[in-house]
Formats: C-alpha cells, sequence, structure tokens
C-alpha cells in the first residue's frame, strides 16, 4: 500500500520526520518497505497485512499515525447537495443474490461533464502509482484510495433501462471488460448486469461497453458489498486482478459504503459537476452489531511479562476506536469497530495493547509466566525421523503442494481421481495438488543436479491432496518421501535404519509390484507387522528422462501414520550379547519367479529360536542353471542368549531350513 505524505496530512498532522513515522509504523504492525521523492511529495510504501484491510486507504493509515503520535483524526463529513428528482426516477437495482451481495447502494449524477481533472486530484493519484483517466473515473479510485471502498461509476445512458441487477452470470455469457478483454463467465460468478447482458465483474472489473468516457453525461455511482471468497474465486478462475478485486477479498468496513458513496458523489459535482439527484438506492440488510470482548487485565501481565495500567489500557482502546462498554478493577470490556473486524478474542485487544504501548517496554529479559507442554506423538516421530536420516547424510526438502500436471502422476495415491486443480494467481504452470511428494522430490533433485551437485540426498515430510466425492474436502495424509543414490538395497536399508531408531513393532517385509515410477523387477510394497508402510523401488530410466535426470537413483514413500501408530517412543534396552554369533551362507536353487518375500519367510519359520537374522546377499541366473530357476544366496546368523551354540546345533538348523524350503518351494542347494 502506497501512501502520500501531503494526502495523509488532511486526516492527521504530521509533524514528525518521516524515517520516526516509517519506523513507529513498522513496530505496530505497517513495515515500512520504501520512501520515494515523487515531485516534491513522498510515496511511503508499507506492507499491509492481509488481516489490516482498514489500513488499505489513506483515512485507515492515518488513524494508526493518529493513534500511535497521540494526533487527532479528521474524517472528511460528506454533504452532496442534491437537487434533482429522487434517484429511483432515474434507476432501479436489484439483488438476487444476497447471499453474495450482502449490501448495494447507488446514487446518480446527471449533466455531467467528463473532462481532466484538476491538477490536486491528478497529483494524489501520481504519487501513488495510479495513472489519472478522466475526473469522474480519477475520483472513484481516489475515494477507493482514501477510504478502502472501491465503487464503480457507469454510462447511465448505456445501462439497458437504466437498472442494474447484481446476480450469477447466466450459461455462454461474456464480458468485455475495461482492460479490453473478453471473458467466458461460469455461472458461479457474480456479475452486474443490466436487464440485458453483464456490465461488470462484481469486485473485479467494469465493462467496456458501459464505460465513463468524454461523452457521457449521466452517471451512476456504484458503492456495494461483496462476499470476498466470490470475489477471489472469479479473480483467479479469469486470471483477473485489480486494486478492487485485492480489497473486496479482504473484509471491508460495512459502514464505510454508504460514507464512501457520499463521497464520490461530492467530488464528482466538485470537478465534473452535474445534478446529485435526492435519495439513495440502498438494497440490502444492515450489519450486525459487533460483540463486546472482555479483556482481564491480569492477562496482559501473563501474556506480555509486564503490566499495563487499567488507564492507559483504556486510552488505547478508545484510541483504536473501540466502544468502552464497562469497566472495574478487574477487567474491561469494550465493542470493536466496524472497521477492525480482525478484533474477535481477548488475546487480540492484548496484542493492540502491545503493539501500542509499544513493544520495546518489555524487557528482554522479563519471564513470561509459562509451563513448558510435552511434546505430541507427531513431534516426536517427526524429530527422530529427521534426525535419522540428516544421520544419514540426507537433507531435508521443503517443495510447494502444487506440481505440474504432467508431473503429478502419484506413485500410488490409494485412488482413481485425477489430481485437484488449483487456480493461482502466481501459478500457471503448477496448477495440480500433488497426490505423492515423489515428483516434487524427483524435480528438487533435478534442479541441484543442474547446479553441480549430482547427487543430492533429499526427504520431505509433508501432506498430499487424496480426492474424495465432489464437494468434499480431499483426504490429507501426511507421508515421508525419500530420493537417495543408493541402490536398491541401499535405500532399503536407509528404511531399515529408520524403524529401527523408531523401534516400530513388527518386521519389514518388501513384496515385489510393478509400478510406472520404478524399473521393472526392482520395486517393492512395504509392509510392517502386515500393514502397509509405502513404496520403495529404483527410479525406471524414462521416468529419470522425464524429470531430466542424468544420474540413476532410488526413492521410497512412506505413510507417515503407520509410523505414528506402531514407534516405541519410550527408550528401550536390550542387554549386549554374551555369546558370540555364528555365521553361515546358504546357496539355494529356486524358480525364477519365486521372489525373496516367500524364501526368507520360509527360511525364518524354519530355522527355530536361535535364527537371528536372515540377509539377502545376491541372486545368479545363467551359467548351468535351468532358464527357468535361479540360485539365491543369502546370509544367515545364530546365536542364543545364555550360551555357546554348538556345531551339531548349526547343522540341525540349517537342515530344517534346506528341508523345509525343498518341501514348500521346491528348492534345493546349489552345488
Amino acid at each position: 500500500m502506497i501512501v502520500s505524505w501531503n494526502w495523509l496530512t488532511d486526516y492527521v498532522r504530521l509533524d514528525m520526520p518521516v524515517e520516526a513515522l516509517a519506523e513507529r509504523l513498522a513496530l505496530t504492525g505497517l513495515n515500512h518497505e520504501s520512501t520515494e521523492d515523487v515531485g516534491g511529495d513522498l510515496a511511503i510504501d508499507l506492507e499491509v497485512t492481509s488481516n489490516r484491510s482498514d489500513c488499505l486507504g489513506h483515512v485507515g493509515v492515518a488513524r494508526e499515525i493518529g493513534v500511535v503520535f497521540d494526533r487527532p483524526l479528521r474524517v472528511p463529513d460528506p454533504r452532496p447537495r442534491a437537487s434533482g428528482p429522487a434517484v429511483l426516477s432515474r434507476a432501479a437495482v436489484a439483488v438476487e443474490c444476497p447471499d453474495l451481495c450482502p449490501r448495494f447502494t447507488a446514487r446518480v449524477v446527471t449533466g455531467a461533464r467528463v473532462g481532466e481533472s484538476p491538477w490536486w486530484l491528478r497529483k494524489r493519484l501520481e504519487t501513488i502509482g495510479v495513472t489519472p483517466i478522466s475526473n469522474v473515473v480519477d475520483v472513484t479510485n481516489y475515494v477507493m484510495f482514501e477510504c478502502g471502498q472501491p465503487l464503480h461509476a457507469y454510462d447511465l445512458d448505456l445501462l439497458q433501462e437504466h437498472r442494474l441487477v447484481v446476480r450469477r452470470a447466466r450459461p455462454g455469457e461474456t464480458l468485455k471488460a475495461i482492460n479490453g478483454k473478453t471473458y467466458e463467465l461460469k455461472p458461479e460468478m457474480l456479475v452486474i448486469a443490466d436487464a440485458g447482458r453483464p456490465v461488470g465483474l462484481a469486485g473485479v472489473m467494469g465493462g467496456l461497453e458501459t464505460e465513463i468516457g468524454d461523452k457521457t453525461r449521466n452517471i451512476l455511482i456504484e458503492a456495494a458489498r461483496f462476499d470476498a471468497m466470490s470475489v477471489r474465486k472469479t479473480s483467479r478462475e479469469l486470471g483477473l486482478f485489480s486494486p478492487s478485486s485485492f480489497r473486496f477479498e479482504r473484509p471491508i468496513d460495512p459502514e464505510i459504503t454508504e460514507w464512501a458513496s457520499r463521497r464520490c458523489a461530492e467530488l464528482i459535482l466538485e470537478t465534473a459537476g452535474g445534478t446529485l439527484h435526492e435519495g439513495l438506492i440502498d438494497v440490502g440488510a444492515p450489519s450486525r452489531p459487533r460483540e463486546p470482548i472482555t479483556l482481564r487485565y491480569a492477562q496482559i501481565e501473563r501474556v506480555l511479562g509486564i503490566p499495563v495500567g487499567s488507564e492507559e489500557v483504556r486510552r488505547i482502546l478508545a484510541a483504536l476506536g473501540l466502544e468502552i462498554v464497562r469497566q472495574d478493577g478487574s477487567a474491561i470490556t469494550a465493542r470493536p469497530p466496524t472497521w477492525r473486524p480482525d478484533l474477535e478474542r481477548e488475546i487480540d485487544l492484548i496484542e493492540e495493547v502491545a503493539r501500542i504501548h509499544g513493544y520495546e517496554h518489555i524487557p528482554e529479559d522479563r519471564a513470561v509466566p509459562m509451563t513448558s507442554a510435552p511434546r505430541a506423538v507427531r513431534e516426536r516421530v517427526e524429530s527422530a525421523v529427521r534426525e535419522t536420516l540428516t544421520g544419514l547424510g540426507m537433507d531435508e526438502s521443503v517443495t510447494f503442494s502444487l506440481v505440474e500436471e504432467s508431473l503429478g502422476g502419484p506413485v500410488q495415491p490409494g485412488t482413481a481421481a485425477a489430481p485437484l486443480r488449483i487456480d493461482h494467481s502466481s501459478r500457471k504452470v503448477e496448477v495440480a495438488l500433488r497426490q505423492s511428494l515423489l515428483p516434487s522430490l524427483l524435480s528438487a533433485r533435478a534442479y541441484n543436479e543442474s547446479r553441480g551437485n549430482p547427487a543430492a540426498e533429499l526427504f520431505e515430510i509433508a501432506n498430499v491432496y487424496l480426492p474424495r466425492g465432489a464437494g468434499e474436502l480431499p483426504d490429507e495424509p501426511t507421508r515421508l518421501a525419500i530420493v537417495t543414490s543408493r541402490d536398491f538395497r541401499g535405500a532399503k536399508g536407509v528404511v531399515e535404519g529408520l524403524l529401527g531408531r523408531l523401534h516400530v513393532a513388527g518386521p519389514l517385509t518388501a513384496r515385489a509390484v510393478d509400478l510406472p515410477l520404478f524399473a521393472p523387477g526392482r520395486a517393492a510394497e512395504l509392509l510392517v507387522g502386515g500393514v502397509h508402510l509405502g513404496y520403495l523401488g529404483e527410479v525406471e530410466k524414462s521416468q529419470l528422462d522425464r524429470f531430466e535426470l542424468r544420474e540413476g537413483c532410488s526413492a521410497a514413500e512412506l505413510d507417515l501414520g503407520v509410523l505414528l501408530d506402531r514407534a516405541i517412543l519410550i527408550p528401550q534396552h536390550h542387554a549386549l550379547p554374551a555369546f558370540p554369533a555364528v555365521s553361515r551362507d546358504l546357496s539355494l536353487v529356486v524358480d525364477r519367479a519365486l521372489g525373496w518375500e516367500d524364501l526368507e519367510q520360509t527360511v525364518r519359520a524354519a530355522g527355530g529360536p536361535s535364527l537371528v537374522g536372515v540377509e539377502y546377499l545376491d541372486t545368479f541366473r545363467g551359467g548351468n542353471l535351468p532358464e527357468d530357476r535361479q540360485s539365491v544366496h543369502f546370509g544367515l546368523m545364530f546365536r542364543e542368549p545364555s550360551r555357546t551354540l554348538t556345531g551339531e546345533e548349526i547343522d540341525r538348523a540349517i537342515k530344517s531350513i534346506v528341508d523345509a524350503c525343498a518341501t514348500r518351494l521346491g528348492a534345493f542347494l546349489r552345488n
């Protein structure tokens, strides 16, 4: 929000250096971006947060200055002289969608002369970066930047039947906006129409066919309130943004609408002449009164760490425009003004007291009474995941939730529905809500690779978005994704290390699957205790090319919910082995289609209680083996906690394993 120094002086006395003004406003929440001299005036650029829509006009900023520097605020009281017949004799307004347009007002000025604005009006608009157009249009812009309420002026003679209808767009309707572009409208969009066609997009932009021109003599002034979500959706759907839509997407003071209409009429009479018709067309229900908020003085010290006197609290709240309802020795109750919709709770008033009293008055060493809360299970699990993976040489990545639709194909999202689309003002390509984290991580790895870091080891913890039924919010499970230069076994080792760190209950098993992202025969579904955990595999060559990756990599995506359910966060104690382990290797010839998971389960079941470890080593095919056979080489580890195993015991266990594999799987020892 750019404000003019000279313009602000209309409402509040400015007798401080501009540097002092900028610093003090920054301390109260209006961060100072820059100050520029524009033809003898100062253009001050302030960052206005989304909850402070009251500061999107010069009056609102002046009000803040008045509170901070204890200066009285001077707000104009427009009283345009009406000398024409009743306004209803020249125009009519109907609102068919009161849910999207809670209030719509209109005034009529006839016999005006459209031309160049006076110097003072052009100068003020130019200072804040707005190009002057004509006296009538400039007045509507002036009032918007004065009070934050957007307005629009129509050429009354170009409105069919001299009437406006606020309604939803009809199928097939289009609008040629004042920017010269034609837009196809959708039924959910709110439009301002005359008797036959749309003449404006409500809250976004007016139409070209009824705009004010050099030949305009009769003017209809619109000042209205529109539903913020409706304006936001229309603006993003069409990629059409304006100072009006920027303001209508935020809460607007419901009581400023009529003031802005009077102010606009007054300035049009002053700059363009004409006759104002008697009365105001005002369609809509009155705004509901604000509920009072009680602020307990004890809470101020509890939250801020310092006491603030009751009279100081009263002075601050009154200066901010709150109506004091009652006050006693322990609390004060006040009703927020209509221009501060962000004041809803006691803590909001505490923040107001803090920022106006001055954060600099809170000593750095002042203890704030509070107690520590135990970390939630999710926080502890995520912390352990981060510690483990960074300890394994990986870096945490934070990527955007939107991805390109062409890269948004999920690994296995659990839904066949197409990804949800989001129309965003700053995103033209990344418009799909991701159903998997892996496209984002693979893109991040490609970004690193293109900048000289070919082996970026990355992980991310974030939500994915799985569509449900029409009109329902998506399911948002949290996933853990990993991208690494390690091969399949190395990546599986990372997952095993993570499960070990979390003491996850249940063995980890890998079941071979075919997924488009992974190379054939190099992908697996991971299960822990028989419960689906996620997927792991080496990325297939065509998928590497799709993400513009030159180096091969493996990827895994795990369901964090399973880790939360099965993690054992209480530290576990196990005595160190007192007796040595015995290691043996076996090479079994098995059917070529047999997966490691089935072989491992058979070996563990037959090995007895002394078998404490089974490790896959390699697979051999070819040579003197039949075409339909393969040799699987794996290691075994035996141990007893109370004694040393004998060779005879090991031999019996191995014979039991070989016999079981022969009986169940048709396997035999390789010579």
